[in-house]
């Protein structure tokens, strides 16, 4: 189990076991922040940000060797028909890593508040900013510093086309964020994992008995969508590993970058799907 938690080369192996990678990161992120900066005045008013920050470079070898080794894999096997199945290794590991991040902070959340202190405040000033924009300082006041009381419903955004413009919006920083830094998109990634923990908090009343039915209201939607943003994080890596093996008119470079737009292609087909299920099922089941 430690091997598998400290070494990138296992990341693809068995893929959901980058679920406990994720768990056992964002747990260890939340612990840290709070050792070492807690009694800081001036690095504890951003430990949400530091939380970011360590979980991004506690994780980032694994997702670059993922996005080393995929690359790797366009160019020996050259399958163009079996596009997205060529990739499911790497896609659904990536996905384990971020459902994982989402478990671990989200259960920290709930049953440890006094360890998170402000490792929230950012995740909560976006999650109010997304769903309440006409009543955003109303919606910070009555959440903020506030973990162990009960909470009233909350909006959520149910226009498809709504959901879907800011998904793509993620989408696309995936991408540019893959190309420029690698790995990077692991950044908008944990950032994401972080609101959607936030989320789940609100949902679940701070109440780690409802913390089951709270986590799968968002997983329902979250896993195709979350798939969809690894999708096209894949994407960008394999482009920026390639313009840096590879002179962009080499055939191989060719053939990567043919690889992948199509790979853009699905995921924002699976983020159409997923924009759907949170607008328009995920309300009615919940």
């Amino acid at each position: 189990m430690l091997e598998m938690l400290l070494n990138p080369r296992k990341a693809e192996r068995k893929p959901w076991e980058m679920f406990f990678v994720g768990t056992f990161y964002s747990i260890l992120s939340i612990l840290l922040v709070h050792w070492l900066f807690s009694e800081n005045p001036v690095f504890s008013e951003y430990s949400s940000i530091l939380l970011i920050t360590f979980m991004v470079m506690l994780s980032m070898p694994f997702v670059f060797f993922i996005f080393k080794i995929e690359e790797k894999r366009d160019y020996e096997k050259g399958i163009r028909k079996k596009l997205f199945g060529s990739h499911k290794k790497a896609v659904l590991s990536l996905t384990w890593l971020f459902i994982g991040f989402v478990f671990g902070l989200s259960l920290m959340f709930i049953t440890f508040p006094s360890l998170v202190g402000h490792s929230m405040d950012a995740p909560l000033k976006q999650y109010c900013l997304i769903n309440y924009p006409s009543q955003y300082d109303g919606c910070i006041t009555k959440y903020e510093g506030q973990l162990n009381n009960k909470f009233e419903g909350f909006v959520i955004n149910d226009h498809a086309i709504d959901v879907l413009t800011n998904n793509i919006y993620v989408l696309i920083f995936c991408l540019i964020f893959s190309i420029l830094f690698g790995a990077g998109a692991v950044f908008v990634l944990a950032w994401n994992a972080s609101i959607i923990a936030t989320a789940i908090w609100i949902f679940s009343k701070s109440s780690i008995e409802k913390f089951p039915a709270a986590f799968g209201r968002y997983m329902i939607h979250g896993i195709p969508e979350i798939a969809a943003y690894f999708v096209a994080a894949l994407s960008g890596g394999i482009i920026g590993i390639s313009l840096i093996r590879y002179d962009i008119k080499d055939k191989r470079f060719l053939e990567t970058l043919k690889d992948s737009i199509n790979l853009m292609a699905i995921a924002i087909a699976i983020l159409i799907v997923a924009a759907l299920i949170e607008a328009y099922i995920t309300p009615l089941l919940f």
